[in-house]
């Protein structure tokens, strides 16, 4: 039997995220990297194997987005952070998205489209054109949400005879996040409360648009009509100085901050999403230790916790890259983890 070729696959942005992706893409005989865009002008004319510490891939990395766009590529891993992150409108990454898509090139985005119809008909329209002119498809799976907070959930109400109510805790340690453009200037951590307070309001934005999407497909999915989803936050200053990889937090500045995202229905909560961030859960105490729980209420009742994922940027990775064979064979459009089957580790498995 002739043997398939391999899927050439894009990597579109190398932060601490798309770095473990490239290493997956490049590890893995059914993909051949087709590209590499970067942002930082260092990383321009580098090998792409030698960026992430590999033996020489033959692929220069680059910064001209238009000879990517030109590219002859199945897939696009785009993986940069959200317009949104920096206060400026989201309709720069749908532009970019969409004209990914019309170039002919599938597209798994970490930029959030985990479910593009709660941001409206407008939006939505946009990205199927795209994905009409160009043959190609669109899967959003988020970092943070997702899985945690929308696919495991989901999966759980198959064990139900009656839902009442979805609860999600995921609860992060930043100790060791080396990335100050995230943990500083994002999360606001060793911010003053002053600063902070007036620093959050994009990010407080863009937090509320991305978990919106996740209570929402999960209510779409079970028939379940939201009438909003409200959201609220608070953080807590350092009792004392202590280091992590992407600073010092000083006593007395942002070292935490809790959000809570409900799904409501005629008042009352559907669904409820509880994320913490802690910048070293060892000297913070208050709120839940790092993990994940679930928690259904209903018939029956279901807690499932868990207590750690290892490296969750690795993991983030690891499933856009398993999901590029499905997203290839998939039909035009957007197609939301509703739309795909199960993504699993196939080839990823040690062999003994």
């Amino acid at each position: 039997m002739p043997t398939q070729p391999p899927l050439r696959v894009v990597q579109w942005a190398t932060g601490a995220v798309g770095r473990y992706a490239l290493r997956s893409v490049l590890s893995r005989a059914e993909f051949e990297l087709a590209g590499v865009l970067v942002y930082d002008p260092d990383k321009v004319g580098m090998d792409a194997g030698e960026l992430v510490g590999m033996p020489p891939a033959g692929v220069c990395c680059t910064d001209d987005v238009e000879r990517i766009m030109a590219l002859d590529a199945d897939c696009v891993l785009h993986m940069p952070l959200p317009a949104s992150y920096f206060g400026r409108d989201q309709t720069s990454d749908v532009e970019t998205i969409c004209a990914l898509l019309a170039s002919g090139k599938n597209v798994i985005t970490t930029t959030g489209f985990v479910y593009p119809r709660s941001y409206g008909p407008g939006v939505v329209e946009r990205l199927e054109q795209a994905c009409k002119k160009g043959g190609s498809s669109l899967h959003g799976t988020g970092i943070n949400p997702g899985f945690m907070s929308d696919f495991l959930p989901l999966a759980l109400t198959g064990l139900s005879s009656r839902v009442d109510h979805i609860y999600v805790r995921e609860s992060s340690d930043f100790r060791g996040h080396p990335s100050r453009q995230i943990v500083v200037d994002l999360v606001g951590f060793t911010r003053s409360a002053k600063d902070y307070t007036a620093a959050i309001r994009p990010y407080r934005a863009f937090q509320r648009s991305l978990f919106a999407e996740s209570v929402q497909l999960v209510a779409d999915a079970l028939d379940v009509r939201l009438d909003e989803v409200e959201e609220s936050d608070e953080f807590e200053l350092a009792t004392e100085e202590f280091e992590i990889s992407a600073g010092l937090v000083r006593e007395g500045t942002v070292c935490a901050s809790r959000w809570v995202f409900s799904g409501l229905v005629r008042g009352r909560p559907f669904m409820t999403v509880e994320c913490v961030y802690k910048a070293d859960s060892t000297r913070v105490r208050r709120w839940p230790d790092p993990g994940f729980a679930i928690h259904i209420e209903g018939v029956p009742q279901m807690t499932v916790t868990v207590d750690e994922v290892s490296h969750g940027l690795a993991a983030a990775a690891a499933r856009v890259v398993n999901n590029v064979p499905a997203l290839c064979a998939a039909p035009p459009g957007i197609r939301t983890m509703l739309d795909l089957p199960v993504a699993t580790g196939r080839h990823t498995v040690t062999r003994h």
